[in-house]
């Protein structure tokens, strides 16, 4: 038996893909140009349309517009996609931005704005959801690569109202300090823990324990459970990097286009953060760890988890914590 080399096998894997992509392409043409014609409607509109409000319909859309083959219409997504990356999809320019995007389309497309009100209306929203997210993830990009200053007053003060959050009846004896431990950070300078994700972690941590505060004091309480305790802070800054790499693969945009009205905004990272901390307090008491050992096959468990369930397009994740005394 004459047995295939592996570069007979890669090639072949590639001749199938280059027609794969060839035919499908000439297909979605021809059946675009179908649908077309007896509808009298061009695939966005289709999509707008027959799509419902949040992940299908903004996914569909974002789908359609990076595969368009209209040199219009990748002008106006590169123009979109740097108006996000510098923060500027905000405030008059945000509807500014939007308009002149939606008449890019209407143009393009030769679609009578009169005509099709509604359609205008629900592709802003998608535009919104789309550079909005990019925004997103951009911002929180920032935080990320920003280091924690301890000469930086605004950064001390974040990390003191941490501590008094969590600890509201115990008074910080010193910045440096064994104390640290007792919220789950590794020694007595909470700085050198915020090395991987920057002032995200700290920005996470502290939304988490101002904004809901009953739940954030039972997870607290059970990360010092003597059998099943875990470090609170570290467990947190490594909840943040979690997330922030399903913001940047694109798995987050289920929830955020489901939870997100108009323009998602870093509350909604924040919130989502700190539902996946309470769920994964919960996942990691209901595994009964031996001990912290076990901390990273039962975080890859409960991510698994998470993006199983982010590939159902309807996700959306209720923040509306009930806090047990268990």
């Amino acid at each position: 038996m004459i047995k295939k080399s592996s570069h007979s096998v890669i090639g072949s894997m590639l001749n199938f893909r280059t027609v794969y992509f060839f035919f499908y392409w000439h297909i979605r043409s021809l059946v675009k140009w179908f649908l077309r014609k007896t509808t009298g409607l061009c695939e966005l509109q289709r999509i707008c349309y027959g799509k419902p409000v949040g992940y299908i319909r903004s996914q569909g859309v974002e789908y359609s517009l990076q595969h368009s083959k209209s040199p219009e219409i990748q002008l106006m997504l590169n123009t979109l996609n740097g108006i996000a990356e510098k923060l500027r999809f905000t405030g008059r320019n945000q509807k500014i931005v939007l308009e002149q995007s939606v008449k890019t389309v209407l143009l393009v497309k030769q679609i009578h704005p009169s005509v099709h009100k509604q359609f205008i209306v629900s592709l802003s929203r998608c535009f919104e959801h789309i550079w909005g997210y990019q925004q997103l993830f951009h911002e929180i990009e920032g935080l990320r690569l920003t280091q924690f200053d301890s000469l930086n007053n605004v950064h001390e003060e974040k990390l003191t109202r941490l501590w008094a959050a969590l600890m509201p009846k115990v008074p910080l004896e010193a910045r440096i300090t064994k104390q640290w431990q007792d919220i789950g950070f590794q020694g007595d300078d909470p700085k050198t823990d915020f090395r991987g994700m920057g002032m995200l972690g700290l920005e996470n941590l502290l939304y988490f324990a101002e904004e809901y505060p009953s739940a954030a004091h039972h997870v607290h309480l059970h990360s010092i459970h003597p059998t099943y305790g875990y470090a609170f802070a570290i467990v947190g800054i490594n909840l943040t990097s979690l997330l922030y790499n399903l913001l940047k693969d694109g798995t987050a945009k289920t929830h955020v286009y489901n939870a997100c009205k108009s323009l998602p905004s870093i509350r909604v990272f924040h919130q989502l953060y700190s539902y996946l901390f309470y769920e994964f307090d919960k996942f990691w008491i209901e595994s009964k760890p031996k001990d912290v050992m076990q901390f990273n096959y039962i975080r890859d468990q409960f991510e698994s988890n998470i993006r199983d369930i982010l590939k159902n397009p309807s996700t959306v994740f209720r923040i509306n914590f009930v806090v047990n005394t268990v």
